[in-house]
């Protein structure tokens, strides 16, 4: 048995999103149904609806920072209670076995986490379907409980946005001494400016621009520099401990690299839509690292919930209804948010 909802979803690839229903199983013994109050929209989103990474299953209903009540549960469900106030981040399940997920780093699964959408579930191989839609059902390991301090409808992008910027700041124990750079100040780099500045951390912005000067102290930077001038990258030399790098653009990585002190490293978590190149001198003389960072595990994103409640951060949201769906999607490209949308899902039961 299965339950029609109503949703948005792209019907094909780079197609508008439009108004749909799909249909959500019926809780199973350990699954919590989620009446969605609010669904952030990620840049992740983008690039999945226009097939910038890999092919899509469509159609599409993308989301994957959710947050919501829940509604109902299994009969075996032990995590979750109705009514309680609770979110969904990137993946919805894992194999539970292998030494990640044993170690709390579902998203790293070797049989391969089952993303919130754009994946299939492995017990029925039907498409899943994420955030843009009024309800959702998920295992009670994989729903995140909200602390009371956090609003709903800012704390949908900590699923995400929040994540993945608290997880390579927590991984490179950046604090009190620890000079960070934030590339990019949108929906993951202001969050990282926030957490930087909660841990402790001397933070700066690297940015195009100084366009958003004002709001990146405002968010808790201590400085912040424009790299359309080529002189920072010579006034900035070996400045730093931490580069995390937020953005999807195309970098002069050896420029960046070129920023960190001896045993600094360049973290990234954007992804290009092409390949990268650099020379390796850069890295070898210094001993600097380039690495990545992929979100979190359930484990360590409520740590970061429970990090943002203490500490009163939250995303800086644009709250808008389902039918601005397809112009939010026009203005993230254009780099026209401060600095997250969220989808207000009481537009869709309208």
């Amino acid at each position: 048995m299965s339950t029609a909802v109503t949703a948005y979803a792209a019907p094909s690839p780079k197609a508008p999103l439009e108004r749909t229903t799909i249909e959500r199983r019926e809780p199973r013994e350990h699954d919590v149904v989620i009446e969605i109050a609010f669904t952030g929209i990620c840049h992740t989103d983008i690039h999945q609806v226009h097939e910038g990474w890999a092919e899509g299953i469509f159609p599409m209903v993308p989301g994957h920072e959710i947050a919501g009540v829940v509604a109902a549960v299994g009969p075996g469900v032990t995590r979750h209670s109705v009514g309680d106030r609770v979110g969904v981040g990137c993946f919805v399940d894992s194999c539970r076995r292998c030494e990640y997920c044993r170690a709390g780093e579902e998203q790293f699964c070797r049989e391969g986490a089952v993303w919130t959408y754009n994946a299939r579930d492995p017990r029925t191989d039907e498409p899943t379907y994420g955030g843009y839609s009024t309800h959702i059902v998920v295992d009670e390991n994989y729903v995140l409980r909200i602390p009371d301090g956090l609003s709903l409808d800012e704390a949908a992008p900590l699923m995400c946005a929040g994540i993945t910027t608290y997880a390579p700041l927590a991984r490179w124990e950046t604090g009190p001494g620890s000079k960070v750079a934030v590339v990019g100040l949108g929906g993951l780099g202001h969050m990282a400016v926030k957490i930087g500045h909660a841990r402790g951390a001397e933070v700066t912005v690297l940015s195009q621009s100084t366009r958003k000067r004002d709001d990146g102290l405002r968010l808790g930077a201590d400085h912040f520099h424009a790299t359309a001038d080529p002189a920072v990258f010579t006034d900035l030399a070996d400045a730093f401990d931490l580069i995390l790098n937020t953005v999807s653009a195309d970098l002069d990585l050896d420029a960046y690299l070129g920023l960190l002190r001896v045993d600094g490293a360049m973290v990234n978590v954007g992804l290009p839509e092409t390949r990268s190149a650099l020379l390796l001198s850069t890295l070898v003389m210094k001993r600097r690292s380039l690495a990545g960072s992929n979100i979190g595990g359930i484990r360590q994103t409520q740590e970061m919930l429970d990090f943002c409640a203490r500490h009163r951060l939250a995303a800086d949201v644009e709250v808008i209804p389902a039918e601005q769906i397809n112009d939010a999607y026009e203005r993230v490209v254009a780099s026209d948010v401060r600095y997250r949308f969220v989808v207000d899902v009481a537009s869709l039961r309208e």
